[in-house]
């Protein structure tokens, strides 16, 4: 789904933002702390006072512009939560029938990756929300994938890439039957989202 594949590179870009944001940050404080080199031979109390005011507001001038950013990108990422959170399933749990669906069409065995692309050999135990319900995932036998103990751990409630995508796909044409739909992934939509009923 392309959607999931725009949310993916969305997410990945605001944390690398962060990151960098971050980076700057620092540089930008070491620069303003490593300009200032006071002499603290025959200083009073008053002449060090005033070092230190003028360290304060090197620091604080060089610090302006990545705290915006960074305050910015804060903002940013608390609206894209809060949207996540208005799009949460009101039913977290599978039901029984999407779980016996589900299993079956997995053939009870993990649909996740044990490395290299390959699909994992230990047996389902746990239906997860492939697009995780946390950040808006359905509860549906689209987002159903079933899992072991282990991959259901390792992938916790991180948002799959696009490739993760594409290969568990790619691999459910290979046990799903012609005729059923392979696509894994689905995200609940905002209310706003939805055409209005007539």
């Amino acid at each position: 789904m392309p959607e999931l594949g725009r949310i993916y590179w969305t997410r990945q870009g605001l944390r690398l933002a962060y990151s960098a944001v971050l980076l700057w940050l620092a540089a930008s404080v070491m620069s303003a702390l490593l300009a200032e080199k006071p002499s603290a031979s025959g200083m009073g109390p008053s002449a060090a006072g005033e070092v230190l005011r003028s360290l304060f507001d090197g620091v604080a001038s060089a610090a302006a512009l990545p705290g915006v950013a960074a305050v910015a990108l804060a903002v940013t990422a608390a609206v894209v939560t809060s949207r996540d959170v208005r799009r949460r399933d009101p039913l977290r749990r599978f039901t029984r029938q999407q779980r016996r669906e589900g299993m079956g069409r997995a053939g009870g065995r993990c649909e996740l990756e044990a490395g290299f692309g390959r699909r994992c050999s230990r047996p389902a135990e746990h239906g997860d929300h492939f697009y995780p319900w946390s950040k808006g995932g359905s509860t549906s036998l689209q987002n159903f994938v079933a899992a072991c103990a282990r991959c259901n751990r390792t992938k916790r409630a991180k948002i799959p890439s696009p490739s993760q995508q594409r290969r568990v796909e790619r691999r459910r044409r290979e046990y799903v039957p012609p005729s059923s739909s392979v696509s894994v992934g689905e995200r609940r939509p905002l209310r706003s989202e939805l055409a209005p009923v007539r």
